[in-house]
């Protein structure tokens, strides 16, 4: 009987940690209600003492989702502690995780105490914590390079004061396989009560072995894996949760372990997350790279027409990919449209579908066939959940080698006025974003980032879609946004104006929020 492995997910805390990938409270639910629905046993929705921001999605998140335990990250403090609880309370299944350093290094320069005083202060917390909720993790930060002895004090400890699930992290990505999963056999061998609690592991990439180093310690005996989708996290990442679903599905022989993820879920909440902070995987990225199931050396295509078992160890329906594609053009009717949006694994309000199967028909009108990554292009610019305060109407460039480039730029306001600039610049994009500016008074703003992809360039041509991405900041503050065109410099303003338009409710919202 295969041995169940819970998996913790922490996409929505560690995962927006890293740098570049912070998420509004839109887009947190919408990944909150992606993992549920891929079956994850633990959602860890934030860190609610980290900003008023933080504690409202934690809070929103443990409201709205159900089937699935709500975690918040907390410090070994009282303080963090009611805060976490004050957040998560209101969630079918709360779990205060809390934290403390362990490692020598950490124990003398960052807290400043001794062994002796750390671990009263994990007991006391976790004590404090189990007085709150029914359900306690405890995490031993940086354990891979703690004392083997002081650590097997501690977790004793935390168990006998409460704490259900004791997580060892590799906090700096320092453990090796071998390594590691010896130190869980350890941990199991030379704690009295371990029994009492389920061994919990968290893996960071810093040298590439996050999902080794994972799965070597389920191997070893450790009942929960945290992970993040897309391996996003702090400084290189975390462990990949689709890597780790995909290993113990491809290779169930030898790991002879199951888990509670509907592994046809991973494409679509991999491309849930990268819309929701901006961040694409690079092509060859395991399991959701675009490249993961694409085959181009001539004796590879003959293999896998022959038998797809030549190249394939997995099949792209196992992630929800499809393999197929539906020819969908200007003559494609609503059903159609639906049918496919269900196969692509879109669940959408009536509302939404209308504005774009709209878009779609005008898609429609400038291309040949509208593929499957036309339609994800298009349904990536819907559902944000802000509104425009700012919405493009037209605009034209006049640009070339021995010219200045010039872009008259023509917005319509959230309350319907159009108002047109005129602005040169290094180029249309820059010219056409700088008229942007003029109009909605965007000196502060600086683009900090951007990234274009031609949407199905090999097989559609000269009539594929541009699909922008851009990240902005201001006053030290960051957002990004997204946006979809035929047109290379209409995607981008699209995408510049998706940010301001997030950046301005989300500034407006708090002006609110602190009048009250």
């Amino acid at each position: 009987m295969p041995r169940q492995i819970k998996i913790f997910d922490t996409t929505l805390r560690d995962g927006e940690q890293s740098p570049g990938c912070s998420m509004n409270l839109k887009d947190k639910l919408d990944v909150a209600e992606s993992l549920a629905r891929l079956g994850v046993d633990v959602i860890e929705a934030g860190f609610a003492i980290a900003s008023p921001g933080d504690f409202q999605s934690v809070q929103a998140i443990a409201r709205t989702i159900r089937g699935v335990s709500v975690a918040s990250l907390c410090r070994a403090l009282e303080k963090d502690i009611d805060t976490a609880w004050e957040a998560i309370k209101d969630a079918e299944n709360p779990r205060i995780h809390t934290f403390l350093a362990t490692s020598p290094l950490h124990m003398e320069y960052k807290l400043k105490k001794t062994p002796d005083q750390v671990y009263e202060q994990a007991v006391k917390m976790v004590k404090y914590a189990r007085n709150l909720c029914g359900d306690v993790e405890f995490s031993l930060e940086d354990a891979s390079r703690s004392d083997p002895a002081f650590m097997y004090k501690v977790i004793e400890g935390v168990i006998n004061a409460g704490a259900s699930t004791v997580n060892i992290p590799d906090t700096v990505g320092y453990a090796v396989p071998e390594e590691f999963s010896t130190l869980i056999k350890n941990i199991r061998e030379n704690v009295p009560n371990i029994d009492k609690a389920i061994i919990s592991v968290h893996c960071h990439n810093d040298l590439g072995l996050g999902v080794a180093n994972s799965l070597a310690a389920a191997k070893a005996g450790a009942g929960q894996i945290e992970c993040t989708i897309n391996g996003i996290g702090e400084r290189a990442g975390n462990a990949a949760l689709e890597e780790i679903i995909m290993n113990l599905y491809t290779r169930k022989e030898y790991y002879d372990m199951t888990t509670r993820i509907d592994s046809t879920q991973l494409y679509q909440a991999s491309k849930k997350v990268t819309k929701a902070t901006g961040v694409r995987c690079q092509p060859n990225k395991a399991i959701v790279g675009e490249n993961a199931f694409a085959h181009e050396a001539g004796i590879h295509q003959h293999g896998v027409l022959a038998n797809r078992a030549t190249y394939e160890i997995m099949t792209p329906e196992s992630i929800g990919l499809p393999h197929n594609k539906m020819v969908l053009g200007k003559h494609s009717g609503r059903h159609a449209f639906e049918e496919r949006l269900a196969y692509l694994g879109y669940n959408i309000v009536e509302e939404e579908i209308e504005k774009i199967f709209a878009e779609f028909k005008v898609l429609a009108d400038k291309k040949k066939t509208v593929s499957d990554r036309d339609i994800e292009a298009l349904v990536s610019g819907f559902g944000s959940g802000v509104p425009e305060t700012f919405k493009l109407d037209r605009f034209v460039i006049n640009s070339g080698s021995s010219i200045t480039a010039t872009s008259v730029v023509r917005l319509i306001t959230r309350d319907g006025e159009k108002v047109e600039k005129v602005a040169i610049g290094d180029g249309p994009v820059d010219a056409s974003l700088n008229a942007v500016d003029k109009i909605i008074g965007g000196s502060e703003i600086k683009l900090e980032d951007f990234s274009l992809q031609i949407v199905d360039a090999i097989d559609t041509g000269t009539d594929a879609q541009g699909e922008s991405h851009v990240r902005i900041t201001r006053d030290g503050r960051t957002w990004n946004g997204s946006g979809v065109s035929t047109d290379i410099v209409e995607s981008v303003i699209k995408a510049y104006l998706s940010a301001v338009n997030t950046m301005t409710f989300e500034l407006e919202q708090e002006k609110t929020r602190s009048a009250v």
